[in-house]
């Protein structure tokens, strides 16, 4: 790997809370937001509601942008307002139910749609939403289609050939929006997934043990999948069809040596294409007990190869230290999901919306600087 630009150095700025638990939909929490402008430039914020057992559904709020910047009142930003449900849990894909012995429907372990990331298409003409579905089958990658960035349509399940041998748990998925050659030369589509290998406990070990024993390359990892763009052009259900998949980023670093996955909806510089991602590590506790933590950093793949990558954090962006950070549902978390561009504010500076412990929702601001 390539490391382009040894002078670069960031700056975040957490900016608080933005969401927080209001109504029985949201009663184990908000978290993990898709951030992305409608046809108007508003800001649309689509995050995963979380209701009693673990149901997820993905709801939207607008926030009110005029001239690429927020609304002001009172010298505040607006807030943002809630327009209503993107997807609840429907399909058969989304759904975890069966009939108990007094015949009635009960969730088995949770169920819905989670962790939405949304990119416009120009392409296409079209906004694409990648979610993790969860069913009986596990957590997989949807899609669904809009016009406006309101009203979804679902596609379905992320197809990828089985002779890839990926794991078919996969999450963690998000469109680039510019089309791309892909490595065998075919003009593509391109997004970011990450399947799950879950390696089995071995030779005493339990399953963290296991997996920090195991090669990075049998961890999961963020890959990088491409569908040809032609059939999209004449069939949208047909973005579901990937026909590459290569790895980007294994779990090698110094940090995130547990695993990696993606995290916001790529954005285009003119150093190459930017991508905010998390890093879990295993953390042994006094009590001989690991303890998870998961971190931001940030990669810049190659415009033209998204597989080349020009930097990637040699330590964390920033990690859990804020009490909404270290304590929730899962404590110890900041998990990036969302980000827009402020060149209102200044070049390279960008504000990143992730979830905070699995129960709020939080923004900071990145300001990045390039020598």
């Amino acid at each position: 790997m390539k490391t382009q630009f040894n002078g670069l150095t960031t700056r975040i700025e957490r900016l608080g809370v933005v969401a927080s638990p209001q109504t029985r939909f949201q009663s184990e929490g908000v978290l993990n937001p898709a951030i992305y402008r409608d046809r108007k430039g508003n800001l649309v914020m689509m995050m995963r509601s979380v209701a009693h057992g673990n149901q997820s559904r993905l709801e939207m709020l607008q926030q009110t942008w005029i001239d690429g910047k927020p609304l002001i009142v009172d010298g505040v930003e607006a807030p943002f307002e809630r327009v209503g449900f993107a997807l609840v849990p429907q399909s058969r894909y989304e759904r975890r139910r069966r009939v108990n012995a007094q015949g009635v429907s009960e969730m088995v372990g949770g169920e819905g749609c989670e962790d939405p990331r949304v990119t416009f298409v120009p392409v296409l003409d079209c906004y694409l939403l990648c979610y993790t579905a969860f069913g009986f089958d596990g957590p997989r990658i949807a899609v669904a289609t809009s016009k406006d960035g309101y009203k979804w349509q679902r596609l379905g399940l992320l197809h990828i050939p089985e002779e890839f041998g990926l794991a078919k748990d996969d999450k963690d998925a998000a469109f680039f929006p510019d089309v791309m050659l892909s490595p065998s030369g075919t003009l593509s589509l391109a997004m970011l997934h990450r399947p799950m290998p879950n390696l089995a406990p071995a030779d005493g070990l339990d399953a963290v043990q296991t997996t920090l024993k195991a090669p990075p390359s049998q961890r999961q990892s963020v890959r990088v999948a491409f569908i040809p763009l032609a059939p999209v052009l004449e069939d949208i259900g047909n973005v579901l069809d990937v026909t590459e998949s290569y790895v980007v980023l294994e779990p090698t670093l110094p940090w995130g040596h547990f695993k990696v996955g993606g995290g916001t909806a790529p954005i285009r510089l003119k150093q190459g294409w930017l991508e905010i991602f998390h890093g879990v590590d295993q953390i042994l506790t006094d009590s001989g007990k690991y303890s998870g933590r998961y971190a931001a950093g940030l990669m810049i793949h190659d415009l033209e190869d998204l597989r080349t990558l020009h930097y990637v954090s040699p330590e964390p962006m920033f990690k859990p230290e804020t009490k909404e950070e270290l304590e929730g549902i899962v404590n110890n978390v900041v998990f990036p999901t969302g980000i827009v561009a402020r060149p209102d504010i200044g070049e390279n500076v960008f504000d990143i919306y992730y979830g905070m412990a699995d129960r709020l929702i939080g923004r900071c601001r990145l300001t990045i600087t390039f020598s």
